[in-house]
């Protein structure tokens, strides 16, 4: 009989929050189903779970662990004081405290949101990556000495899909420095532009931190897209359901992939995972070539975990029911040594 735990789930407040703040309202909307699904799992499984939502008052989070005494933190946040760029700031501060938390830790966030850094470790070690290359605010935008038309250009540390668009795709090089320049304007930070890669969108989630598991391999299929225009998953594309269903995008889980060339693909994912120290549970988005070449696009631990998101229902696919996977995402941060 596993022990029953006492859980406290971290969530992102959307502004100014209290210690005892009530989010029963926020849990019944969409942008909130994550946090629902989790602490209806948390309750399925009989664990004592209390939440504690968090803008921009650390303390408040000394004082609910101290008031609550949790045995690990179920961590949902990834922003503070609406910046996705401080989820690592947040675990720092939990590994420092020595507190059990859920998924990756801060090493392993850090090197995986900086698209630049997560691509010249991997292509060090013989992992293929798109050419690329990063262009910082305030810096004149040069022309590209080796242009690989046609690029991509996204912020170099958002995710979701955040900043991507059809006009993200570029051909020339005018249109490379106008869209650098509207995301050093818009978006207020520094840049990648990446060489576009033709072929199949795939979505590899796994979990673990020594010994690995794979789960069934998902995928975006663009059925309805013109062979002139670029298969890209955007910030619409992926939030917008009206859009997927004109264009014809699906997800859905990968067919027609020989059994060989998946057991490949599950070994570099794994060799992805431990080079990029994530460790907890992670989502990898990779490019497949139409001549079976694998190419790293993008990590992104602690991914959405709501019940219809592709984390869960590739575990799902895999034997692992929702509430079942809550449960070893928990018995993992119970067991990862930090610092």
């Amino acid at each position: 009989m596993k022990k029953k735990l006492k859980v406290l789930v971290l969530f992102d407040g959307s502004g100014p929050t209290t210690i005892d703040q009530d989010f029963s309202k926020e849990m019944k909307t969409e942008d909130w189903k994550t946090e629902a699904n989790v602490m209806a799992a948390l309750g399925t499984l009989g664990h004592t779970a209390e939440h504690l939502g968090i803008y921009d008052d650390l303390d408040l989070l000394r004082q609910k662990l101290e008031t609550f005494a949790p045995d690990i933190l179920f961590n949902l946040a990834d922003h503070f004081k609406n910046n996705p760029g401080f989820d690592q700031n947040i675990v720092s501060l939990l590994e420092m405290q020595g507190v059990a938390f859920t998924g990756c830790g801060a090493t392993g966030l850090t090197l995986c949101k900086h698209k630049g850094i997560s691509k010249n470790i991997l292509g060090y070690h013989h992992i293929h990556v798109p050419h690329f290359v990063v262009v910082p605010r305030g810096q004149r935008t040069a022309r590209l000495k080796r242009p690989k038309f046609p690029m991509v250009v996204k912020p170099v540390k958002e995710e979701a899909s955040y900043g991507i668009s059809r006009a993200s795709f570029v051909e020339t090089d005018e249109q490379f420095r106008e869209r650098v320049t509207f995301i050093h304007e818009k978006h207020d930070c520094d840049v990648i532009a990446e060489e576009y890669i033709d072929g199949r969108e795939l979505y590899v989630s796994l979990m673990g931190n020594t010994r690995l598991t794979v789960f069934p391999i998902r995928e975006l299929v663009f059925r309805e897209v013109p062979p002139d225009e670029p298969k890209m998953a955007t910030y619409t594309a992926k939030w917008d359901e009206e859009y997927r269903k004109r264009w014809g995008l699906a997800y859905q889980f990968a067919e027609n992939l020989d059994p060989v060339l998946v057991a490949s693909i599950e070994q570099t994912c794994k060799r992805i995972y431990r080079l990029l120290t994530i460790d907890g549970y992670a989502r990898l988005d990779l490019r497949l070539t139409a001549d079976n070449k694998l190419y790293f696009i993008e990590a992104n631990p602690n991914p959405h975990l709501a019940e219809d998101e592709d984390f869960a229902l590739s575990a799902g696919k895999a034997g692992l029911p929702y509430p079942q996977l809550i449960d070893r995402i928990i018995r993992h941060g119970i067991q990862t040594v930090r610092g």
